[in-house]
């Protein structure tokens, strides 16, 4: 890369542009907001984001059941892949040398890789962890590998990501609050050598991830070890675990209001909509989950008033869309009679159609989330979206 390319990509940085709930803030450039809606824009070497943002998740270098240009037409401006898939398949290097993840998986747009750090907790049976790192061995074919803050960070420089996460840790639900200490203490022994490791480059970004449970004093110690290290953006982790919903509200309630103001804040692995417009309320900025996908291959679909499993009998002659407020091509062009047909038949076509729609929807949600901050309506939106869910299905034909 000449000079001229380098200074051609813009900074990775972060901007609030409004907010809507209750904020209060120092003023400086690490304000800190106690809670409240935020609508920002993030500019990164392969385009911008517009926060609150939902990225699909694209593990194994594919959105499954979806193009790159479907899922771009969704309105998605942000994938997610996963390093320890990448690495036992195809690998980094192989990745590297056809371009990057980016040109591997021809999507245009900014990619965010985790680090492996939920399989440590997710494939606790297959690996083996100690102060250094974690070696798996692979649910593929047996075979061993390492990873270490240091490779992790490597692996993710290799693909090309645009969001490089720090290695981690994800605690598990339960765990004492000695074991979420030592857990959390370890993640991050290991994001400060993430962040030696860490090859900065203009438009690239490096986040760090809060651990420490469903304890509050752990949470707050483990954030002040991350702002004192220094990162681009910062990604609440360990949540979505097994916790009870009430809980794992409390900790975001806890977390947000000490993080910077002015930096990114991603939550990571949490994906149903009602809890993404509670998490949107409080103040967080970025999303994934596999849920829109992987619920399109069980024949349950999101939609305006609620979930919809098109298994059920009820929709073998309904000639009406899936959902009526929804511009996707599956609303679009088919009724639910023939959704639910596709499905009983084991047809592919049925889950390509509703991934395609529940992707819709969530980007749809995302799109009003940012509409109602910018408007300052953000508590009407939540509530008549929450009122939409509650109120069900619409009755049979």
């Amino acid at each position: 890369m000449t000079t001229d390319d380098t200074a051609a990509i813009p900074d990775f940085a972060f901007t609030v542009l409004a907010t809507d709930g209750s904020l209060a803030t120092d003023g400086g450039p690490s304000a800190r907001a106690t809670s409240g809606g935020r609508l920002g824009r993030l500019t990164t070497a392969h385009g911008e984001i517009d926060t609150p943002a939902f990225m699909p998740v694209g593990t194994a270098a594919t959105v499954k059941a979806m193009r790159p240009e479907s899922v771009a037409a969704t309105g998605a401006q942000i994938v997610l892949g996963n390093t320890y898939h990448l690495m036992l398949r195809p690998g980094a290097e192989r990745v590297a040398r056809l371009g990057g993840l980016r040109a591997f998986m021809a999507w245009p747009g900014p990619v965010l890789t985790d680090s492996g750090g939920f399989q440590v907790m997710s494939l606790a049976q297959l690996r083996r962890m100690d102060e250094d790192g974690v070696t798996f061995q692979s649910h593929i074919d047996g075979s061993r590998h390492r990873l270490t803050p240091e490779r992790s960070v490597e692996i993710q420089h290799l693909l090309g990501a645009t969001i490089t996460m720090a290695f981690d840790e994800c605690t598990p639900y339960p765990a004492t609050e000695e074991q979420a200490a030592a857990s959390m203490r370890l993640s991050m022994r290991w994001a400060e050598r993430c962040r030696a490791a860490f090859v900065e480059r203009p438009g690239h970004a490096l986040f760090g991830i809060v651990q420490g449970g469903v304890y509050p004093d752990l949470r707050r110690e483990s954030v002040a070890a991350l702002t004192s290290i220094g990162f681009h953006g910062y990604a609440i982790g360990g949540l979505a675990v097994g916790e009870p919903h009430d809980e794992m509200l409390a900790m975001l309630e806890h977390t947000t209001p000490l993080l910077p103001g002015d930096r990114p804040r991603y939550l990571m692995g949490v994906g149903r909509p009602q809890d993404i417009i509670a998490a949107v309320l409080r103040g967080v900025d970025m999303f994934d989950c596999v849920m829109p996908t992987r619920s399109g291959r069980t024949a349950q679909a999101f939609t305006r008033r609620g979930t919809v499993n098109l298994r059920n009998a009820r929709h073998a002659e309904d000639p009406r869309p899936l959902d009526e407020g929804c511009s996707c091509p599956c609303c679009r062009g088919h009724s639910r009679a023939y959704l639910h047909h596709l499905i009983r038949a084991g047809e592919i076509l049925g889950p390509m159609l509703l991934t395609w729609h529940n992707l819709q929807y969530y980007q749809d949600l995302m799109r009003g989330l940012r509409g109602a901050i910018a408007e300052g309506r953000l508590a009407a939106f939540a509530a008549d979206t929450l009122a939409g869910y509650e109120a069900g299905d619409v009755e049979p034909v």
